[in-house]
C-alpha cells in the first residue's frame, strides 16, 4: 500500500516543483512578490525601511541637539544682557553697604577680604558688621555656644529686673 502510493507520487514531483518555480517567477516578474535573492536590495524591504528610519532619527536627534545648544547660549546671552547690569549693581550696593556698616561700627574702613578669605564672596556671607568688628578686635572667633550662653544670661537678668519692679 505504502510503496504503491510513493511510486504513484514520485514521478509527479519534478513537474510540481517546476510549476511552483514558474509561478514564483511570474509573480516576481509582475511585482506581486519580492525576489527572495535580492530581498535586501528591494527598495521597500523591511530591512531597508528600518535602516532608513534609523538614519532619519539620528539626523533629527543631532539637529535637535544643535538647536538645544544654540538655545542655551542664546538664553545665557539674553540673561546677561537683561539681568546682568541689575545683578552687578545690586552686588556693588551690597559691598558698599558692608563697607559703610563696618566703618560705622568700627570707626574705620575695613580691608577688602583677600582671596584666601574668600574675596568679595566673604562680604556676602557676613551679615553683622558688629560681629565683624568684634572678630577684628579680639582676633579670635567666638563659637555659637558662647553667644547662646551670653544671650541666656542677659534674658535671665532682664526677667529678674522685671520681677523686682512689680
Amino acid at each position: 500500500d505504502l510503496s504503491s502510493g510513493i511510486n504513484a507520487e514520485w514521478p509527479l514531483r519534478p513537474g510540481r516543483k517546476k510549476t511552483a518555480k514558474m509561478r514564483d517567477e511570474e509573480l516576481i516578474f509582475i511585482g506581486m512578490q519580492p525576489n527572495p535573492v535580492n530581498i535586501s536590495n528591494y527598495k521597500d524591504s523591511p530591512v531597508k525601511k528600518v535602516k532608513r528610519r534609523e538614519e532619519e532619527r539620528v539626523l533629527i536627534q543631532t539637529q535637535h541637539e544643535r538647536e538645544y545648544q544654540d538655545a542655551l547660549v542664546n538664553i545665557k546671552d539674553k540673561i546677561r544682557e537683561t539681568e546682568g547690569p541689575d545683578i552687578k549693581e545690586n552686588m556693588q550696593d551690597q559691598i558698599r553697604q558692608w563697607f559703610i556698616e563696618t566703618r560705622d561700627a568700627t570707626g574705620k574702613f575695613p580691608d577688602y577680604p583677600s582671596d584666601d578669605e574668600g574675596g568679595s564672596a566673604a562680604i556676602f556671607k557676613v551679615s553683622d558688621p558688629d560681629a565683624d568688628a568684634a572678630k577684628a578686635e579680639s582676633g579670635k572667633k567666638k563659637g555659637k555656644k558662647g553667644k547662646k550662653k551670653k544671650e541666656k544670661k542677659d534674658k535671665k537678668k532682664k526677667k529678674g529686673k522685671k520681677k523686682g519692679k512689680k
